[in-house]
């Protein structure tokens, strides 16, 4: 991934939490980050090597979307620290708290767009059919305090057969989060 790039997937991270707000309204709701392994086999077959650092923001969810339960849109990006595929995302996040425990799971859905290869016959990389792939994704979480949280997350992309190649692409880790 070049430098531009980088910069690039940074910039939409940090952006939102520059932007001014009133008092008493917020924009972000929640940054995390982590530490993936990348390209497990789950649903998909491992082929790609690394580890990927990850990193998103949550922002608060907007009155119109409470007729889906008030999920919250998200960005983030997760970069592989071998040079293998990367990638950008958005969607909406959806959480729910496991009674008074102080658990919560997690289920996310929306789009992301990678730097991967689309058809390879090279053994050691992914066909993954397209640049845009779907993202889905679930996390079980504990709260540590009212503020900060941890949580395994597992991801998942795919091009849903829209495309000839699709071996599509799983990774899973831990991650830090937290609220504002």
């Amino acid at each position: 991934m070049n430098k531009a790039c980088i910069v690039s997937i940074l910039f939409l991270l940090l952006a939102p939490t520059a932007l001014p707000a009133s008092a008493g309204s917020k924009i972000v709701s929640e940054i995390r980050g982590g530490v993936y392994d990348h390209d497990v086999s789950f649903w998909s077959f491992h082929r790609e090597s690394g580890t990927d650092i990850n990193g998103e923001v949550l922002f608060v969810s907007p009155s119109f979307l409470e007729a889906v339960w008030s999920p919250r849109p998200h960005l983030g990006a997760t970069v592989n620290t071998d040079g293998n595929t990367s990638h950008a995302y958005a969607g909406l996040t959806w959480e729910l708290p496991l009674f008074s425990t102080g658990f919560f799971v997690d289920g996310n859905l929306g789009l992301s767009v990678n730097n991967g290869r689309r058809d390879t016959d090279d053994t050691d990389r992914k066909s993954l059919g397209s640049p845009v792939l779907f993202r889905l994704g679930a996390a079980l979480g504990y709260n540590l305090t009212e503020k900060v949280n941890v949580s395994l997350q597992f991801e998942h992309m795919s091009n849903a057969y829209l495309a000839n190649e699709n071996e599509g692409m799983d990774n899973f880790g831990l991650r830090l989060g937290y609220r504002f």
